[in-house]
């Protein structure tokens, strides 16, 4: 039986590592930024490969075993059937430009997909985490339970999503169908939107072109926080790919017709 308190220790041992890797770096100079694409501005800085090689370690002593994929250093195997998915900076645009939108995605994942999630916001103390029976954040105002918002009406809804483009023109479409029905739209917060989601805030999260350490962890805390999330298909979506957040079931099958009415329309 995995024990499942040793496993959550773990998790924030390394969301606290990751804190002290990262920190010293925000808002300072020297943070060494390169760009992982020629054609486009995809960040990569000292202070992302810090956070990783800090997690790694702490993997390597305490869960051996267990099996790690990370956007840095890519795939590890393991013997355990558990596998920790790392994004040690998720949202680095939002990093080198000061925004505190930025965050730790800590996932342990078994042969079927998240079990247990963190999303970490070292600048502002704030950490969300969700499975095992558990749904919670930790912060500046003290500790409370998560919980997604009461079921609303799209027009009633706020969505979020990282860049206006969204994706392809295909799937920019089906995002802005959704967009023109919602009360709000706001842009950028990369994960600390599932955040929001997961704690009552926001209603809507629709994003495209994400890699599984993009995702994976957010599905846990969104899940455990009651709401839905799946890929533009109704399917899962933590390997990846096009992923739609919502606060209850009505709310996700609502966008969800719409999105696909125009990008399989």
């Amino acid at each position: 039986m995995r024990d499942e308190q040793a496993l959550m220790a773990t998790a924030h041992m390394m969301a606290d590592a990751a804190r002290a890797a990262i920190l010293p770096h925000f808002r300072r100079g020297g943070l060494g930024t390169t760009s992982k694409e020629t054609d486009s501005y995809d960040p990569v800085t000292v202070a992302d490969r810090a956070s990783e090689a800090a997690m790694r370690a702490l993997l390597a002593e305490y869960r051996p075993d267990d099996a790690i994929l990370g956007e840095e250093e890519g795939f590890k195997d393991g013997t355990s059937g558990l596998t920790w998915v790392l994004d040690p900076i998720d949202g680095t645009r939002g990093f080198v430009s000061g925004a505190p939108t930025w965050g730790v995605l800590i996932a342990l994942c078994d042969a079927n997909g998240p079990i247990y999630g963190i999303i970490d916001q070292p600048y502002i103390g704030e950490r969300f985490e969700g499975g095992f029976g558990r749904a919670q954040m930790d912060g500046p105002l003290g500790p409370r339970d998560l919980g997604v918002s009461p079921s609303a009406s799209l027009a009633e809804a706020t969505l979020f999503t990282t860049f206006p483009e969204v994706g392809t023109d295909a799937e920019r479409l089906g995002f802005e169908a959704v967009r023109d029905r919602v009360q709000l739209t706001r842009y950028g917060c990369d994960c600390y939107a599932y955040a929001l989601l997961a704690a009552g805030q926001i209603d809507l999260v629709i994003e495209a072109g994400l890699q599984s350490y993009d995702i994976a962890a957010p599905v846990a805390v969104v899940q455990a926080a009651g709401g839905v999330v799946t890929d533009w298909n109704g399917g899962p979506v933590h390997e990846g790919g096009r992923a739609i957040a919502a606060a209850s079931p009505a709310l996700h099958a609502e966008a969800l017709a719409l999105l696909q009415g125009v990008v399989n329309g």
